[in-house]
């Protein structure tokens, strides 16, 4: 089976590739699959920016496509970057506004964070699939790892290492999307799927 990953980020198609080996599955990237453009995120939830990815992708192309939506939501900022994590660093780069969160919650007590992922799965026929999970953690003090990518680097997991401090195995263990994209496959396997008019 082709899925198009909805999205030309090569560190989520890297990790999706890997989250989804050994599935039969293959995955395509947007460009891969003959459309090169970005869906208008316009959507509330993560959810909603994922099925509007997920259907622009798969109208494009005309093969079942899908769509992931990951942000970080930080206790101590009202559940901020939220919806707009991407968006959040778009004239800077992801060390700079990692660092600028840090700033920002220093003296806080609350430094709790979770990564949140939906995953949404578009078919032609009508068909869709919806996940969702999440990854508890810390906002840490300092950068550090060279792993993953985005905020990674000041996730801090309850074993007191950086999202960025784990081996590519070891993160899509225990990640939002490592989870989402897993629910995905077994929903896939066991025909779960919903039909919208």
């Amino acid at each position: 089976m082709k899925l198009v990953l909805a999205s030309n980020n090569p560190g989520k198609l890297r990790e999706i590739r890997e989250i989804m080996s050994g599935s039969g599955i293959e995955v395509l990237s947007q460009r891969e699959a003959g459309c090169d453009f970005e869906a208008e995120e316009t959507g509330t939830t993560f959810d909603e920016n994922a099925r509007i990815k997920a259907m622009a992708a798969m109208r494009a192309t005309g093969l079942p496509a899908v769509a992931d939506d990951s942000g970080l939501e930080v206790n101590a900022m009202g559940g901020a970057p939220g919806v707009y994590s991407s968006r959040y660093c778009a004239d800077r780069s992801y060390a700079e506004t990692c660092r600028d969160i840090i700033a920002k919650i220093e003296g806080c007590p609350d430094r709790g964070a979770r990564y949140c992922c939906a995953v949404v799965c578009c078919f032609p026929d009508g068909r869709e699939i919806h996940c969702f999970a999440t990854t508890q953690g810390q906002i840490a003090h300092t950068l550090r790892g060279t792993g993953g990518f985005g905020y990674d680097p000041m996730f801090l997991l309850p074993d007191g290492r950086t999202m960025a401090e784990l081996t590519d195995d070891e993160k899509n263990a225990i990640s939002h999307r490592g989870r989402a994209f897993r629910q995905l496959m077994e929903k896939l396997k066991d025909g779960e799927y919903d039909v919208k008019q």
